[in-house]
Parts: C-alpha cells; sequence; structure tokens
C-alpha cells in the first residue's frame, strides 16, 4: 500500500517490502513501550511526510503514539562523548610478548 508523501517533489512514499515489515513489527514487538515509541519516531522521520500514518497502520498504533515518541526524542539528554580508549601495552611497545 503506497502512502503519498505529498513531499516538495511531488513523490509517492514507497512502503518497505513484506521482508523489512515484518522484520520491523518483530523487533518493535521487542521492545519496551518508550522504546517503541521512538523507534517508531525514527522510522516516521527516516521516511517523511506520511510515514507517521503507513508506520501507525504497520505496527497497529495509534498516531498520536508516534508524535509522543518524536517529543521524546526532543527530550533526550546529550550523548556523552564516548571514553577514549588508552593504548593497549601491545601498541606502545611495552609488551611482554614475543615479536618474531
Amino acid at each position: 500500500m503506497a502512502i503519498a508523501a505529498g513531499s516538495i517533489w511531488g513523490e509517492v512514499m514507497a512502503p518497505y517490502s513484506k521482508d523489512i515489515e515484518l522484520a520491523m513489527v518483530t523487533f518493535f514487538f521487542s521492545l519496551r513501550e518508550k522504546d517503541r515509541r521512538r523507534y517508531a519516531a525514527v522510522e516516521a522521520a527516516k521516511l517523511g511526510v506520511g510515514g507517521v500514518p503507513y508506520l501507525a497502520q504497520l505496527l497497529g498504533i495509534d498516531p498520536k503514539t508516534i508524535r509522543q515518541g518524536q517529543a521524546d526524542l526532543q527530550q533526550l539528554p546529550d550523548v556523552p562523548p564516548e571514553d577514549i580508549r588508552k593504548k593497549g601495552a601491545d601498541e606502545s611497545g611495552n609488551s611482554t610478548r614475543l615479536r618474531i
């Protein structure tokens, strides 16, 4: 089922393949409620206009749930920078291993 995207280029949003839809639904139902909302919101954002109604139907959820997920994503805390891993002994030349 294609849903008109109404994008600035006048394109029609192509639905995902049945295999991808099945994987999305299976993954969706493996998540906790809050993560489900966020996942649906991210997928809707990827699809653009028309994504919310398409995903609501695919996942069997209310479009308001996706909009709540969009609001949740706006309120996420900043992700801390990754810890920079210190070089290991092997990389610094301090290894006790025999090198041949």
